[in-house]
């Protein structure tokens, strides 16, 4: 085997579609290294990154399935990169073809390709690498076998969690384990592209004139929410009217309830203990005059805060932002009560894979207990802060209830002085069906107040 397999080429010059399933591959096993598709796409060339970033999403839904299929196909691998490109190949294979009728339940944006022109232009992809070239004929007979032998290599994987759910078999069993009546529904929504969502910077436009704009722009919005706005189509956000202006930011439905359930008011001292991008730090401040310090561990996500709040229109005085531990007090606080915390701590992100479907294949089952117990450790040290009679809001993007419902439980035992106040509890996300006004990632909430 050539040590030139794992390592890609620069995409040589050639069809469109042989450079986007090459990129994509490499995309693919960065993810298999452990890295975010986040990252892996920042690599790719701008020309090719909107259409890698289609097929890469699509690719990392049907990881599993493309899994199983190909270890039938395949018995001895040639490298990590012929894996990745096999595997991209067969998840547009997996699509419906070009020239076929139209499904009774098309999937929004799957990418869809003559079976034909997949394998033609993967194996063109292979030929233009010098470690991938040896193996095109292994790559085109792999892909064209499992054209003529569909149907039966499909039916000896459809008892694999991986292939059926298209998640990993320890993520099933959990949520199997929390959700007997729903779990199916969560997996199979997981799997949908989710839609893009705005919210209304109340401090710089109208809901209504937003909305009029994206009507002139050709775009349909459906209100969802105080501030939402759910788009029919996905746009790139930099061209939608607003951005330069910061009349809105992206933001989940279910996200944009953390800062009203905070109940924030003028004047007030709070935290925003876990801050980064800053999308709730940002609307924090959209509804009260407030004196916020905003935290974050990475400081260079905490630079895109600042950036945020700058196109919005909301740096003053009255906000600081620190690079921070939030679980030691110490080493930031300034021995000052805060009115209101918001604790929006780090998780196995379960809760939004279909903004982010490479996380189910980087989270591994104990990741599940590490974070949790991370999670502990900052809500114990950000309750020292709460001044009596102020708010810790508790917040994770996850769906497992060792990080959501449990958590919660384990903190009333732990803190006597704290009351729980109303909050939404777990949110799931939507069944397949949901009107776009219904549209939200997975969220757990939990507001605690501190007794005097």
């Amino acid at each position: 085997m050539s040590a030139r397999s794992d390592s890609p080429d620069p995409p040589s010059p050639g069809p469109a579609l042989a450079a986007v399933l090459l990129a994509t591959a490499g995309a693919v096993r960065a993810v298999r290294d452990g890295r975010s598709l986040t990252d892996a796409l920042a690599g790719v060339p701008p020309r090719l990154r909107p259409a890698v970033q289609a097929v890469s999403f699509h690719a990392m839904r049907y990881l599993g399935w493309a899994d199983a299929i190909a270890a039938s196909l395949v018995q001895r691998s040639p490298g990590a990169m012929f894996d990745a490109l096999l595997r991209v190949a067969l998840s547009l294979l997996k699509a419906p073809a070009a020239d076929a009728p139209a499904p009774a339940d098309p999937v929004p944006g799957m990418p869809v390709y003559a079976p034909h022109t997949v394998v033609n232009q993967a194996v063109t992809a292979a030929a233009g690498q010098r470690g991938l070239s040896a193996y095109k004929g292994l790559l085109n007979a792999s892909l064209r076998r499992f054209l003529r032998e569909r149907a039966a290599l499909e039916a000896a994987v459809a008892d694999r969690p991986e292939a059926r759910w298209h998640h990993p078999g320890w993520w099933v069993r959990e949520l199997e384990q929390a959700y007997p009546a729903r779990w199916r529904d969560i997996v199979a929504a997981a799997n949908l592209p989710a839609p893009l969502t705005l919210r209304v910077n109340r401090r710089r436009a109208g809901r209504d004139q937003v909305r009029d704009a994206l009507r002139a722009a050709g775009i349909d919005a459906t209100p969802t929410g105080p501030a939402g706005l759910v788009l029919a189509q996905a746009r790139p956000v930099t061209q939608l009217p607003g951005f330069a202006e910061g009349w809105w930011s992206v933001q989940d439905a279910g996200a944009q309830l953390a800062a009203p359930l905070l109940g924030v008011r003028d004047g007030e001292r709070v935290l925003d203990a876990c801050a980064a991008p800053g999308g709730k730090t940002a609307h924090l401040l959209e509804l009260a005059d407030i004196d916020l310090l905003a935290l974050d561990a990475d400081a260079g996500r905490l630079q895109r805060v600042e950036q945020n709040l700058d196109r919005l229109g909301l740096r003053s005085e009255r906000v600081a932002l620190a690079a921070a531990d939030a679980a030691d007090p110490d080493a930031w606080w300034d021995g000052r009560p805060f009115d209101a915390v918001l604790a929006d701590v780090p998780c196995t992100a379960s809760g939004i894979v279909r903004r982010h479907p490479d996380i189910r294949w980087l989270r591994r089952a104990p990741d599940v207990a590490r974070t949790a117990a991370l999670q502990a450790r900052i809500v114990d040290a950000l309750w020292r802060t709460v001044a009596p009679g102020g708010r810790l809001l508790y917040v994770t993007c996850s769906i497992f209830p060792a990080e959501g419902a449990d958590q919660a439980a384990g903190f009333l035992r732990r803190h006597p002085d704290a009351r729980r106040l109303d909050a939404p509890g777990q949110l799931l996300p939507v069944a397949i069906d949901a009107t776009p006004q219904d549209q939200h990632d997975g969220f757990f909430y939990a507001l605690f107040a501190k007794q005097s």
